[in-house]
């Protein structure tokens, strides 16, 4: 272990690292928004999943509209009908939660979506989307979910090697984090990613420190 990665410290398990709990979260989100047409909670923001789709539409010298994209840990799926309203046209969005997954389709049969939508975990190898190899993958709170897990240590492992796994050659991947620092996603990822560019996020001073609240950050695949 080098100097820099013993500054990572492991964060607290949380009941935000279960899978009880979020099953229980997106049954309650599906009930409301057949109840009364709410999307549900929009992690970190609408700004937040808006600032990943104007980064990936502003370059395509890395990404063109056609290129497979998947949106890892989709929750309610609407990263991915931002993504394709953008003219990205191959957008795959998987979730662990049948739950979740069963909120997206509802969500797009309503938007007439074109996004495919399939349960799936990234930890998980043995998941139907793994046969795939896909251009980008963007993350938005599902590795600090993972972080907040028992075991997290050995998942965030698995997470990276499968992120990378999954990739095409050159691929990207984009992560947006409230748990981690850029300087700490960039430690943690060194072993199979390379640190494209971090994309401004809204910053804050308190105390006279001066910081941001969420972290946006876009890696390339290296060959191992």
């Amino acid at each position: 272990m080098t100097d820099e990665d013993s500054k990572i410290t492991e964060l607290d398990p949380s009941k935000l690292g279960t899978k009880d709990y979020w099953e229980n979260a997106y049954k309650l989100e599906l009930n409301n928004y057949t109840d009364h047409g709410d999307v549900g909670e929009v992690w970190f923001g609408e700004d937040a999943g808006q600032r990943m789709v104007n980064w990936l539409s502003e370059h395509p010298e890395y990404v063109q509209p056609s290129d497979p994209i998947l949106d890892n840990g989709t929750g309610n799926g609407v990263l991915c009908m931002d993504m394709e309203q953008e003219g990205f046209t191959d957008i795959t969005g998987i979730d662990y939660c049948q739950e979740a997954i069963d909120l997206a389709e509802k969500i797009k049969e309503e938007a007439e979506s074109q996004v495919k939508f399939q349960v799936g975990n990234i930890l998980d190898k043995e998941s139907s989307f793994f046969k795939s190899k896909f251009k980008v993958v963007t993350d938005k709170g599902t590795y600090d979910a993972i972080s907040l897990s028992e075991t997290a240590k050995v998942d965030k492992v698995t997470y990276i090697e499968n992120t990378h796994y999954v990739l095409e050659k050159d691929g990207l991947f984009m992560i947006t984090s409230c748990n981690w620092t850029e300087q700490e996603l960039v430690t943690m990822f060194s072993t199979h990613f390379k640190h494209l560019e971090t994309i401004p996020t809204p910053s804050f001073t308190f105390g006279g420190k001066k910081g941001n609240s969420v972290t946006t950050v876009v890696f390339n695949k290296i060959d191992l």
